[in-house]
């Protein structure tokens, strides 16, 4: 199987990559990014290739010159960066979907867009979120997650596109740090403790939203992708989840392990309404039941296991 990254240069994609060619092979893997410093960087571990997946014609030349089998779509401008030019954020998310569906079309690819808690909003029920309830978000990310689900659903029933995908929560990792999301707290306070001993964070301490850790969403991308098809009810997309906390529970848990840490916050308004139009917590029942998915990491060891990694970092 040949597989192409797009928008490879992210939180994601950085780790991704690896976590692929582990599973199909390395030189069944290329890593694609607008950046061309990027392309470089990916350059060391994977074949790489600049592509701006807006240019529908450089990006079919990629696809077809390498025979490539499945897509990943990883290119996103993510939710408070999306809110600060909500156009650019429509212009890149949906832009980079449409050109992807429609190459899958074209060469039989199969593909993987991951959607998000951002899908969902203040009318969405919060505590224990089902699979299929009111989407009406209050984001451009969001309203470009939405019909970025529904494109993909509708390239699979009028095209036939092997299209599948997960909400993501906020996903936690030691890999390459996030950029412009809502969840973001959640991965530089270990930097920042680690660094510097203080965190400030944006988000009000009492605010639940759902996370999942980067071993874990690795994990459902594949498992997902190389589930039967004939298993699959919902394609686009599948609740995901593997914990869910409030910046106050795990400054705690932290603390516990790190006593001279110290955290107060500055609360940002764009990512408090933000964060408070998302989920407590979702209902994950249909993953598990369709395609068997099942998260391995909790809170607790992800803390451990982030303090370690952090630790070993050099600043």
């Amino acid at each position: 199987m040949n597989i192409l990254v797009v928008g490879a240069g992210g939180q994601i994609g950085t780790e991704l990559i690896p976590h692929l060619q582990k599973n199909y092979g390395y030189d069944n893997v290329i890593a694609a990014d607008v950046r061309p410093e990027v392309v470089e960087r990916l350059s060391n571990i994977s074949r790489s290739v600049t592509l701006d997946a807006l240019d529908v014609k450089s990006y079919s030349a990629i696809v077809k010159e390498n025979r490539i089998d499945r897509i990943y779509n990883l290119v996103a401008l993510l939710s408070a960066t999306g809110e600060k030019n909500p156009q650019l954020a429509w212009s890149v998310n949906m832009g980079a979907l449409l050109n992807s569906l429609e190459l899958a079309r074209e060469f039989k690819c199969s593909i993987f867009t991951p959607s998000s808690i951002g899908a969902f909003g203040n009318n969405t029920p919060h505590d224990n979120t089902p699979q299929d309830t009111v989407m009406r978000p209050n984001t451009m990310y969001g309203v470009c997650k939405v019909s970025g689900e529904l494109l993909s659903d509708y390239y699979y029933s009028r095209f036939g596109v092997d299209s599948r995908s997960v909400r993501f929560p906020g996903i936690i990792s030691n890999g390459c740090l996030p950029g412009g999301g809502t969840t973001d707290y959640a991965v530089e306070v270990f930097y920042e403790i680690i660094r510097k001993g203080t965190y400030t964070c944006q988000i009000p301490e009492n605010t639940y939203m759902d996370m999942l850790y980067m071993p874990d969403a690795l994990e459902a991308t594949t498992q997902l992708m190389d589930a039967d098809p004939a298993t699959l009810i919902h394609r686009n997309s599948f609740n995901v989840t593997g914990m869910s906390f409030s910046p106050k529970e795990l400054f705690s848990a932290i603390s516990k392990r790190v006593p001279s840490a110290k955290f107060d916050y500055n609360v940002d308004p764009v990512k408090d309404a933000i964060s408070a139009s998302w989920p407590n917590y979702m209902d994950d029942s249909c993953a598990r039941k369709e395609w068997g998915w099942k998260p391995k990491w909790g809170m607790e060891e992800m803390i451990d296991d982030m303090l370690s990694a952090v630790r070993l970092k050099q600043f």
